[in-house]
């Protein structure tokens, strides 16, 4: 556990978290089972190819769900703008036997992974809202599309920004966990700029043998609509743009699939 306060860029806010990211979790190994027994039936089921398809985790962090799809007999190349966060997701790999190719890449510049031909693009845990402009947001499902075959699909999710924007909370609910009977509290404040920008404010604090101690994050996200990134998607050669919500999937947050012609 570190003790700072990041207030830089996007790779900033993930390079620092990538040592303590789990902590965000009440256990992070079962989310990642959890989370690969919601999305490994939906891929299949959307992408309609035979096993082990291929798939490209494009904002994969330190592996939360690449390494639970990998797992579950998909074949998953992951790759993140985070450099930190990818070496994080290597070690984890390797714990594990799994073999997880990786890369540091940019979303806008997806070309610099050499693969392409993927059955399937994720892009979960609300990483598209990072980008600051519908431009910049369409200029990476553009990039997405050029990795996937004809038919392929992206599977992406987002916070239900549909409804947080008519009530533009500022806090979100603290949770409460204990690692080996020690108290591990994890706390958002949300700064709303305008009526569709906010500055995210992430606490893990944790009761640690030396005494208590706190990691603060900060980024920006952009409330998305989900008929602005539907729009967004269809504008790139996307169809079948379909969203799917929690109460139909069991999975956190909205999840939009859709097929590249």
């Amino acid at each position: 556990m570190v003790e700072c306060s990041v207030a830089g860029t996007v790779q900033d806010f993930y390079d620092d978290l990538s040592c303590n990211y789990h902590l965000i979790f009440d256990d992070w190994e079962a989310s990642i089972a959890r989370q690969a027994a919601v999305l490994g039936p939906i891929l299949a089921r959307e992408c309609g190819s035979a096993m082990p398809m291929t798939i490209l985790d494009c904002a994969c962090g330190i592996g939360t769900q690449a390494l639970g799809l990998l797992k579950a007999g998909f074949r998953v190349t992951g790759s993140d703008f985070s450099p930190r966060a990818i070496e994080r997701a290597r070690i984890e790999a390797s714990a594990r036997n799994l073999d997880l190719r990786l890369h540091v890449a940019d979303m806008l510049h997806l070309d610099a992974i050499p693969e392409t031909g993927f059955d399937a693009v994720i892009c979960v845990d609300n990483a598209l809202p990072h980008f600051s402009s519908d431009g910049n947001l369409a200029e990476a499902a553009a990039q997405v599309r050029k990795k996937l075959r004809a038919g392929g699909i992206v599977m992406a999710s987002i916070r239900d920004y549909d409804h947080l924007i008519k009530e533009r909370p500022l806090v979100q609910r603290p949770c409460f966990f204990s690692d080996a009977g020690r108290r591990r509290i994890i706390f958002q404040l949300w700064d709303w700029i305008d009526e569709r920008t906010y500055t995210l404010h992430l606490y893990i604090t944790c009761d640690t043998p030396t005494g208590w101690q706190t990691q603060h994050g900060v980024s920006t996200y952009r409330a998305v609509l989900r008929e602005e990134l539907t729009a967004i998607l269809e504008g790139v050669g996307f169809v079948r743009v379909r969203w799917m919500l929690p109460a139909e999937t069991g999975f956190y947050q909205p999840l939009v699939v859709a097929v590249a012609l």
